[in-house]
C-alpha cells in the first residue's frame, strides 16, 4: 500500500519547514533510515530520514517552498506497487501529461524579472543569469540588506540557499546620527541581524527560564586520578578519550543509580527513563545544537568519544538528523576547554537536568587534616524543581562526584 509521506515537526514548536533539497529522485528505491531531504526550520538544517521503504513514486513539494507541518510532501510505493494503483494526496502541484500524477518540476518556474533597487521577492534575470532564492533566504536577504545578485546559489540548479547567506560577512550598520544640540561622541558600533538560529534559541532559553523553576547545585571534584587515567588510556588504546566522555560515563552512572534524576516533566505526570540517553552542548555557527548520545550507560569510552566527534561533526556541517536532536532527559555543556572555571546553564527543554563542567585548575585542598594541592574540576547541576527535589539533586550529585574521584568505577 502507498505512503504518503508528510512534512514531519523537524524541531519543537516548529509549525511549518521548508524543502532545502530532495536527496531522492523518483523510481528511486529507498530503505527505511535512508536520509531523503535536507528540511530547513529557522534553527538548523537536519537530514530528514525515511520512515517506510519502497519505491519514490511522487516529489510533492518544490525546494524552496514552505510547507505546514503534515502537509503531504512525498509518495513512497510498495514492493511490487503501481503508480496508477495509489491515491493521490491533494496538491496543487503540476500533473503529468501521461499518468496524471502530481509531479516536482526539475527546473524552477520562470518567474518576472524584478527590476534592480526593489526588494527581492522574486527571482530576477540578471547579468546574464536568473536568480532562484527559497522564501525564507528572500525574507532574510531583505532583513540583513543582502543584494542576492551578488550571490552565488549552491543549491540545486544555483538555487540560493540560507547557508549562502550564513557565510556572508555582517554588513555593518550605519553609525548613529550625532544630535546637534547634544555633541556626544558616539561610540562605533554594529547591529548583528538575528538569524533564525538565534531567534529560536533566544525564545526557548527565555521560555524555559521563565516558566520552569531552576535550581542549582555545585560541587568540586578531585581529577587527578582519572587524568592519570584517560592518559593510560590513550597511551595504550587505539581511540583517544577526553575527559567530557568521562564526565558523560559518569553522568549516565549517577543517573542508574539515582533513577528518579532520569526522568522529564510531562504536564500531568513525570516520566522516568529505563535508559541514559544525554545531549551534549555542541557550539556551531551562530548558535549550539544538542545532538543526543543514546544508551551512555551502556557504551564504553571508545563508543562514546566516537559518537561525540560524529555528532559534532555533523551539527557544524548541517548533516545531523532529525532523531538525533530528539529525547533524553538530561544534557551537559563543557566549556572547560575554554578555560571557564565554573557557570551555571539553563536548562534545555524538556530535559529536568543540565550539568554545567569548568575546567580543571590546581588548587589547594585539605585532606586529613593536612594541606596539598590537588587538580580540582567544578560542576554546576541545574535541576527542574517540579521533577527533581533538592535532596534528589544532592544525591545525584555525590553519586557523580563519587565516579569521577574513583574513575576506574567508571570503566566497570
Amino acid at each position: 500500500m502507498a505512503t504518503v509521506v508528510r512534512m514531519p515537526e523537524v524541531l519543537a514548536n516548529a509549525g511549518e519547514a521548508i524543502i532545502q533539497t530532495w536527496l531522492v529522485s523518483v523510481g528511486q528505491e529507498i530503505s527505511i533510515g535512508d536520509p531523503i531531504a535536507e528540511i530547513e526550520t529557522e534553527k538548523a538544517v537536519v537530514e530528514y530520514a525515511a520512515e517506510v521503504g519502497g519505491i519514490m513514486s511522487r516529489l510533492l513539494a518544490e525546494p524552496g517552498a514552505t510547507i505546514a507541518v503534515g502537509e503531504p510532501i512525498a509518495l513512497v510505493l510498495a514492493p511490487g506497487e503501481t503508480d496508477a494503483e495509489a491515491d493521490p494526496p491533494p496538491t496543487d502541484s503540476p500533473r503529468d501529461p501521461e499518468s496524471g500524477a502530481p509531479v516536482l518540476e526539475e527546473t524552477p518556474k520562470t518567474l518576472p524579472a524584478v527590476p534592480r533597487g526593489a526588494p527581492s521577492e522574486a527571482p530576477a534575470a540578471t547579468n546574464g543569469r536568473r536568480l532562484f532564492a527559497t522564501p525564507l533566504v528572500r525574507k532574510l536577504a531583505k532583513e540583513r540588506g543582502i543584494d542576492l545578485d551578488a550571490v552565488m546559489g549552491t543549491g540545486p540548479g544555483g538555487r540560493i540557499v540560507r547557508r549562502d547567506l550564513d557565510r556572508l560577512p555582517a554588513p555593518a550598520a550605519e553609525p548613529a546620527p550625532r544630535v546637534p544640540e547634544k555633541p556626544i561622541e558616539t561610540t562605533a558600533h554594529t547591529d548583528i541581524p538575528l538569524t533564525g538560529m538565534r531567534k529560536a534559541i533566544a525564545r526557548r532559553l527565555t521560555e524555559s527560564k521563565t516558566t520552569v523553576p531552576h535550581f542549582y547545585v555545585k560541587a568540586d571534584c578531585r581529577v587527578d586520578a582519572l587524568l592519570e587515567l584517560r592518559r593510560s588510556v590513550n597511551d595504550t588504546g587505539t581511540v583517544k578519550v577526553s575527559v567530557n566522555d568521562f564526565v558523560l560515563k559518569a553522568v549516565a552512572g549517577a543517573l542508574v543509580e539515582v533513577p528518579e534524576a532520569n526522568s522529564v516533566w510531562n504536564g500531568d505526570s513525570i516520566r522516568r527513563f529505563a535508559g541514559v540517553d544525554i545531549a551534549v552542548a555542541v557550539a556551531v555557527d551562530g548558535g549550539l545544537l544538542t545532538p543526543v548520545v543514546r544508551s551512555v550507560e551502556r557504551l564504553p569510552l571508545s563508543a562514546i568519544s566516537a559518537q561525540i566527534g560524529d555528532l559534532a561533526a555533523r551539527a557544524r556541517a548541517g548533516k545531523i538528523k532529525q532523531q538525533e536532536l530528539e529525547g533524553g532527559s538530561f544534557s551537559v555543556s563543557n566549556l572547560g576547554m575554554y578555560g571557564v572555571a565554573e557557570f551555571s546553564a539553563i536548562l534545555n527543554p524538556p530535559h529536568s537536568g543540565i550539568l554545567a563542567v569548568g575546567g580543571a585548575s590546581q588548587r589547594p585542598v585539605v585532606t586529613d587534616g593536612e594541606l596539598a594541592m590537588a587538580t580540582v574540576m567544578t560542576v554546576t547541576l541545574s535541576a527542574d524543581h517540579r521533577v527533581i527535589d533538592g535532596a534528589v539533586a544532592a544525591q545525584w550529585m555525590a553519586a557523580f562526584v563519587r565516579r569521577v574521584e574513583n574513575p576506574l568505577t567508571i570503566l566497570i
